[in-house]
């Protein structure tokens, strides 16, 4: 999608996220025609593609930055969740005595021509387990503000009957260069339309 994109297909309940921000270079010039691979886990923390009950690419997208480097999502504040409970990875953590809690979180991929492709995840502010992921991949620089809007107005001008999130995040790119490691794997791997 040029710009925006719609990220849920409106057939499940939950809390709506309006995302939006701004793609630069390191320094601070806008990225037009950029790519923002966003996907995330639904709000009982499954991701399409391993939950069958999910249609295909829900809650995953790709955004093409517009003229400005600036790109929007409509979505689904996700929900964290927890390793499989007889899985290897959870008989791992009970002998270690650490849980398997993964905090809310947006998986993103950034790339343009010329630049090193960025793989980051943001954490939902305000979840129980921000600070204690078992993947220890929180940061203070990936746990954006998440504004909540009551203001009936505000909510009658985006169409729902609901309270809505948002989160507004801009990411960095570095120019690629010949010293540096590739950020490209070249192993096959699925991709959203």
């Amino acid at each position: 999608s040029k710009g925006e994109a719609r990220l849920d297909d409106g057939s499940e309940q939950g809390e709506v996220l309006y995302m939006d921000g701004q793609v630069r270079d390191t320094h601070g010039k806008p990225i037009t025609g950029a790519i923002v691979d966003v996907w995330h886990a639904n709000t009982l923390g499954g991701y399409s593609f391993f939950d069958p009950s999910q249609p295909k690419y829900n809650l995953r997208r790709r955004v093409e930055t517009d003229a400005e480097g600036r790109y929007r999502f409509r979505s689904l504040l996700p929900s964290g969740y927890a390793c499989p409970p007889n899985g290897p990875t959870q008989t791992l953590l009970n002998q270690l005595g650490r849980h398997g809690q993964r905090p809310a979180h947006i998986h993103f991929f950034v790339t343009a021509p010329g630049f090193r492709k960025l793989t980051t995840q943001i954490n939902i502010e305000g979840d129980e387990y921000l600070h204690d992921d078992f993947a220890f991949a929180t940061r203070e620089g990936l746990i954006p503000q998440v504004r909540r809007t009551k203001d009936p107005k505000a909510i009658h001008a985006r169409g729902l009957n609901a309270p809505f999130a948002e989160i507004t995040f801009d990411f960095v790119m570095h120019r690629e260069r010949a010293s540096a490691p590739n950020t490209v794997v070249t192993r096959a791997h699925a991709e959203a339309a």
